[in-house]
């Protein structure tokens, strides 16, 4: 690390090139407003249906009585299980811990159920061990399960919210949140950070399709339902007594209210809109004694929720009514003004009763016992909080029922993708799909016909599945971790063959010997979650439109075309709609993707067995400008029969093309607003803009190399006569801390061309301050072969890199000879070489 410092540490060295960047590099955050006000008595009044427990209360009383600061304090943190042990658990007295979207026993996303269980098991027992005077309050796991158990190999993956708001059914809903509850009991787990009630209004944000719609009266109608289904009616009888689990609504407050559809971002409405639109659905779960509700990353007007006391305590806690307990989102507390993930009393003098703090909670522990004991944070506040979420444990039957194994339904494995699960989910997918275009009634496809499946969304479970599936992110999955699902192509053959057609898979769309009676053609958006599908448009990402010349092709020959498309939010996708026959939104129908099947075909007799009921929860756009005019209104949706004909769409996006966010280089060409820089330490700076080039003092030479397409990427060749580096920067600092706090990487594809002679270092840089991970000579990589190199974002954190203002987020430095290439560069969370903080030996 020495020649890195010497490089990139000097006044003389990197700061000439990046010269770029350097002016941008003081400014300073500008504090945030003060807290916008609210008037509590503008808001509407719950009816929280759990009655006051003088026995009940006796007991928390008692309990709060015997327990000291350390244990208080334990029961408001919640740590992730891929940063806490069951002895952690035990020494800093959790409440709760967590399993977050990359989390699972062992490190391993796949690891079979009966690891869950006995993970579940390993940190009861180390919660209730009551040696050396401890009171040994039980811990509580909590899990996103938001469509099924969807972090558990097998579990029944249902269709994502916005394909169960087009279902309009709360009688459904219901029934789908009863199997999710069973099968998260199978595993040990007690509670589910679900049902999202969020009501989106700007569809770019990657959030959308955990929105049931953008209609809060909709949203409100299933609210009730999928909390009785996860819970129970309320009752005096616990809640795990049942094969129930705890619910949790998300995102108080606003979350789809954001400007410009930015996660994590600022609704700057009014107070009537806030309530009108967004806090409609929340008096339907306090009605429905929901026993927990989640506060969102975003911010009203300026304020970051979590931190609002307004919002949290006078509205949702007092004028609500609302009897359960607060807890927080992923390390949100280290958003609010005044903050950091390690130290933010302000959020539980908020109202804040449980801080999420996957990887923060030690040193959060630690400064809010010494907060309590200064009285920072009031003693009477954090014995609330407390008396809080005891109050839910009990509700819970957690005191009572012992270890996770012992309960009822645990350990029955057989639940996870049951066939009876699977049924709800499938009657689920055939009632989510929405009919938008079927000119000439080609819908449904006729039996016995020979039908052809192209489009790279035919055959991929993972795809059809979306986000929050066994990952974060729901990409790089083998079909191997889905066992007992149905592609959408595997639907659709067995469908076809049992009526006596014949049916065939061909990706490209291409096929010998008889023309098909008709081509299903699945396209779409592919896998994300949370801020990783924030988008500044409303296109399909180009690289998503490869479908469109085989439904193109296929016209050509004389092919009826059905174009199914798979996505998380309505996108303007005109082209598709004008090359199809018929086109059908299909959302993201999870495991079940016979149900597709179900509708697109009448059965071996002829009928319609089931047509198609799925209408709009969003309205669909005419452009890509999400502010633009509305192609097909919200509640619009064919039936089989309908004369409706959609005559030709116009295919101008009315927009200009935008960057891609978290791109900073692709095709070998910096992005937009980024500058290629390449300098030595003796005050040589070259922006490379033509090839060929000869920068640090001909130090390094930078030619064109071909990756994808044709000159795809850039190759510099270090004559090793002295140190250089290569480097994207930019004038103007970006903000990458909601990124850094989800476990993003930076993912370089790059490729060894000839092995370095001295040690090499990857940097990303925030002004003067810089963070280097060691890849040394770079052994692992094979020389002339292309990889994808990713380094977590906490790891430049960690080394000082300040994440709010990165200028450059990537630097590759080097003293001797050393060639290598480079196509791309950008966040995101997969990558065949994932580092570790310690980089490469």
């Amino acid at each position: 690390m020495q020649g890195f410092h010497r490089l990139l540490g000097s006044a003389t060295g990197i700061a000439l090139a990046f010269a770029i960047a350097g002016s941008a590099l003081a400014q300073t955050v500008p504090a945030p407003p003060p807290e916008a006000t609210v008037h509590p008595e503008l808001w509407p009044q719950g009816n929280w249906p759990y009655k006051p427990d003088a026995a009940m209360e006796k007991r928390i009383a008692d309990l709060i009585a015997r327990m000291t600061i350390e244990e208080k304090v334990g029961q408001v943190v919640q740590a992730d299980i891929a940063s806490v042990t069951p002895a952690d658990a035990r020494r800093y007295h959790l409440g709760s811990i967590l399993n977050g979207g990359n989390s699972a026993p062992g490190g391993d996303e796949f690891a079979p159920a009966a690891e869950w269980l006995k993970l579940a098991d390993s940190f009861y027992t180390a919660s209730v061990d009551r040696s050396d005077g401890r009171v040994g309050i039980p811990i509580i796991w909590g899990t996103d399960a938001v469509h099924g158990h969807s972090n558990i190999v097998g579990a029944t993956l249902f269709p994502h919210n916005i394909g169960l708001g087009a279902m309009r059914d709360p009688v459904l809903i219901k029934k789908i949140a009863q199997a999710t509850a069973k099968e998260i009991r199978a595993t040990g787990i007690e509670w589910t950070f679900a049902p999202t009630i969020t009501v989106p209004q700007d569809l770019r944000w990657g959030r959308a399709y955990e929105g049931y719609s953008s209609d809060p009266k909709l949203v409100a109608s299933y609210v009730g339902e999928f909390i009785a289904g996860l819970q129970g009616k309320p009752s005096a009888t616990p809640i795990l007594q049942g094969p129930y689990v705890l619910a949790s609504t998300k995102h108080f407050l606003a979350d789809g209210g954001t400007e410009g559809g930015r996660d994590q971002g600022d609704a700057r409405v009014s107070e009537t809109e806030l309530r009108d639109t967004h806090g409609v659905p929340y008096v339907q779960a306090i009605n429905a004694g929901v026993q927990t509700v989640m506060t969102s990353f975003s911010s009203w007007n300026g304020e970051k929720i979590a931190g609002h006391k307004g919002l949290v305590t006078d509205v949702l806690k007092e004028r609500m009514g609302f009897g359960g307990f607060v807890v927080s989102d992923w390390n949100a507390h280290g958003q609010i003004q005044g903050c950091t993930n390690a130290s933010c009393p302000r959020a539980l003098n908020a109202g804040l009763d449980m801080y999420m703090a996957p990887d923060s909670w030690k040193p959060l522990w630690e400064s809010l016992v010494a907060q309590a004991k200064s009285g920072q944070v009031p003693m009477a506040r954090l014995d609330d909080a407390v008396a809080k979420i005891l109050r839910v444990k009990m509700r819970a039957g957690l005191f009572d029922m012992g270890k996770p194994s012992s309960r009822p339904l645990s350990g029955q494995f057989e639940l996870l993708g049951s066939p009876e699960h699977r049924a709800i989910a499938r009657e689920a997918v055939r009632k989510s799909l929405v009919l938008l275009k079927n000119n000439g009634s080609l819908l449904p496809l006729k039996p016995g016909a020979n039908i052809l499946v192209a489009g790279d969304g035919a055959d991929d479970i993972a795809r059809q599945a979306g986000g929050w599936t066994l990952t974060w992110q729901g990409t790089g999955i083998d079909p191997k971790h889905f066992p007992g699902a149905t592609s959408i192509w595997n639907g659709i053959d067995g469908a076809v063959k049992a009526a006596g057609g014949t049916a065939r898979l061909s990706p490209d769309g291409s096929f010998t010997g008889r023309k098909p009676d008709a081509a299903i053609v699945v396209f779409g958006e592919t896998p994300y979650a949370e801020f990783q599908g924030d988008i500044a448009t409303l296109e399909l990402k180009p690289e998503l439109r490869g479908p469109l010349a085989t439904m193109k092709k296929l016209k050509a020959q004389g092919v009826p075309v059905v174009a199914l498309m798979l996505s998380g939010r309505p996108l303007f996708v005109n082209p598709e709609i004008n090359a199809a026959d018929a086109f059908v939104a299909a959302w993201l129908p999870g495991s079940e993707g016979a149900g597709v099947a179900d509708v697109l075909l009448r059965n071996r007799s002829g009928a319609v067995a089931h047509d198609f009921t799925g209408t709009l929860s969003f309205a669909w756009p005419a452009t890509a400008d999400a502010k633009g005019k509305t192609l097909f209104e919200r509640g619009y949706g064919l039936k089989a029969g309908s004369r409706t004909v959609v005559p030709q769409l116009s295919e101008d996006p009315g927009v200009q093309q935008q960057a891609q966010a978290g791109v900073y280089m692709d095709k070998g060409l910096p992005a937009a607003s980024w500058s290629l820089v390449v300098g030595d330490p003796g005050g040589s700076s070259t922006r490379v803009t033509t090839l060929p080039a000869d920068a640090a003092n001909g130090r390094v030479r930078v030619t064109a190399t071909d990756f994808g397409v044709q000159e795809g990427a850039r190759r510099f060749a270090f004559d090793g006569k002295g140190p250089a580096v290569v480097a994207l920067t930019n004038v103007a600092a970006v903000d990458t801390t909601r990124e850094t706090n989800g476990d993003v990487l930076l993912v370089s594809t790059i490729r060894v061309d000839q092995a370095p002679r001295a040690p090499v270092t990857l940097a990303m840089r925030s002004g003067p301050a810089q963070a280097g991970i060691a890849l040394g000579r770079m052994e692992q990589f094979k020389p002339g072969a292309w990889t994808t190199l990713g380094v977590p974002l906490k790891c430049f954190r960690a080394g000082g890199a300040n994440m709010a203002a990165i200028d450059t987020p990537l630097a590759v430095t080097s003293e001797g000879a050393f060639t290598f290439s480079l196509a791309r560069v950008a966040l995101g969370t997969d990558a065949e070489v994932k580092l570790s903080c310690g980089g490469l030996p």
